[in-house]
């Protein structure tokens, strides 16, 4: 969020205006700044930086112009956000590939699955209503495997049966 702003910029313009007109005067050149800040109740320095701002924008002083240092601004907070975005996403990714297989509860080989009986093999995963098959995980193919396997059993969900 931006900082409020002392001066409004229509202030801000018409002090600008004032100075590097009195400065354009060879007469009144030498305190302009000085004393079109005393008049309109601002700090010199802050009218002084205004004027060499507007000098730079208008192509008279060499330097960043405002809306190049607008749109670097601008570039380097995406920059920014891209950087925490690729942190974010490398510490996922090195910790997902750091996750042993079996300990993803998706992951057939990790179950022990095995692919011809369609069945765990392991005795610890048997439950209730008979041994966990493919069909338990759902998708389209665990319910082509679930209707050759057999009934479900009626305390399972209503989604695992169809």
């Amino acid at each position: 969020m931006a900082a409020s702003r002392k001066f409004s910029d229509e202030l801000r313009e018409r002090a600008t205006r004032m100075a590097v007109e009195l400065r354009a005067d060879p007469d009144t050149n030498h305190r302009a700044i000085d004393w079109v800040a005393e008049s309109l109740g601002m700090h010199p320095e802050t009218l002084r930086n205004w004027v060499r701002q507007a000098e730079v924008d208008g192509g008279v002083r060499p330097g960043t112009k405002t809306s190049e240092a607008q749109r670097l601004a601008e570039l380097e907070r995406e920059n920014r956000e891209l950087r925490r975005a690729n942190h974010i996403l490398r510490t996922a990714s090195a910790y997902f590939a750091a996750e042993p297989a079996h300990s993803h509860p998706n992951h057939a080989r990790g179950l022990g699955l095995d692919p011809t009986r369609q069945t765990i093999s392991s005795a610890s995963t048997t439950t209730s209503c008979g041994p966990v098959t493919a069909a338990s995980f759902g998708g389209s193919k665990a319910r082509a495997a679930a209707k050759m396997v057999g009934p479900t059993c009626s305390r399972s969900p209503s989604r695992l049966t169809s």
